[in-house]
């Protein structure tokens, strides 16, 4: 099934898309954030059965789709080879292949689960932002509750998947990478989520004899196509991501893990191999459509940021000694 979150008429409902791409509301009261927290995929799939044996609502043309939830968490990996070569090139400069600790476990960073838009939304480029940036992801939707959960185990809550853009500000992330902390401003001012939560039993005929999901991703930028790439070129399985996600700590109903950038799935891996910024960085009025087999398809147009406030600066000179 495909559940959606829309805006109709002013309203905002909870749904499932049922035949001739007409929407279903689920039941009066529920929530697609509220079904997965009260029973997973089994839940979900029950409400969305309920709704489809009811009146159809309006066709998608005629709304406006919202992310189909509100993420708990949001991890975001690194899990395609390719693009964490070419990213390394264009971010740091480095000439040497990928870092052997990257083979060693999965990497993820957290980033802002309220920064979420539509699929068909526009996105103000972040504020100070030259070098504007597009990924090409996928992410799952987990509805369970675990801790220390081996890969089996954690492909059991797997509720679904989603497209995800993790827009970059490649400028900013350039400089926060001089800092031990991770991303902050360079990553979590928006993040496209859509158009749909598709579950997980729909994507069961894509899957590979290793647990890897073989759907084509497209990325393109005002009609010409960035990059193609598969799913199943990810270095890790999403249940594998879980597990490691849940090693010592907790992953939870809601939680959104994404699949890191497919090659060619953002400008900085190609400026990286080519050594220029070619194509050039996203600018207002550019327009990004990413595709997934099986998925969908997302397009957003970049806009310039709303009013922002300066940057804070640290006053210099604390005291370093103990109080007297």
């Amino acid at each position: 099934m495909r559940f959606a979150r829309y805006e109709y008429q002013g309203a905002v409902i909870d749904g499932v898309l049922g035949a001739g791409d007409r929407l279903h509301g689920l039941a009066p009261g529920q929530d697609i954030d509220g079904v997965i927290g009260r029973g997973g995929l089994a839940a979900l799939l029950d409400s969305g059965a309920a709704a489809l044996r009811g009146t159809s609502g309006p066709a998608v043309a005629d709304v406006r789709l919202l992310p189909p939830l509100h993420p708990a968490s949001i991890r975001d990996s690194v899990s395609f080879e390719a693009h964490v070569e070419g990213a390394r090139k264009s971010q740091e400069g480095a000439v040497d292949p990928v870092p052997q600790r990257w083979y060693e476990a999965p990497c993820f960073f957290f980033t802002s689960p309220h920064a979420c838009i539509g699929a068909f939304d526009d996105v103000e480029r972040f504020p100070d932002c030259e070098q504007f940036d597009l990924e090409l992801e996928v992410g799952v939707v987990y509805g369970a509750y675990g801790k220390n959960l081996t890969p089996e185990e954690a492909e059991t809550g797997i509720v679904g998947y989603t497209i995800f853009n993790d827009w970059s500000a490649r400028d900013l992330q350039r400089l926060e990478g001089q800092l031990p902390f991770g991303f902050f401003k360079g990553k979590d001012g928006a993040h496209t989520l859509g158009p749909y939560l598709v579950t997980a039993d729909e994507l069961e005929q894509h899957k590979t004899v290793d647990g890897f999901l073989d759907l084509t991703m497209r990325a393109s930028i005002n009609g010409q196509l960035l990059g193609e790439d598969s799913l199943a070129n990810m270095a890790f399985t999403f249940p594998e991501l879980i597990s490691f996600a849940s090693r010592g700590s907790v992953v939870a109903p809601g939680d959104v893990l994404a699949s890191g950038t497919c090659q060619r799935g953002c400008l900085t891996e190609i400026w990286g191999r080519a050594g220029e910024r070619v194509p050039p960085p996203l600018v207002p009025g550019d327009v990004v459509t990413l595709e997934v087999e099986a998925i969908g398809t997302i397009s957003n147009r970049v806009v310039e940021p709303a009013p922002f406030p300066p940057v804070p600066h640290a006053r210099k000179g604390q005291p370093r000694g103990p109080r007297h």
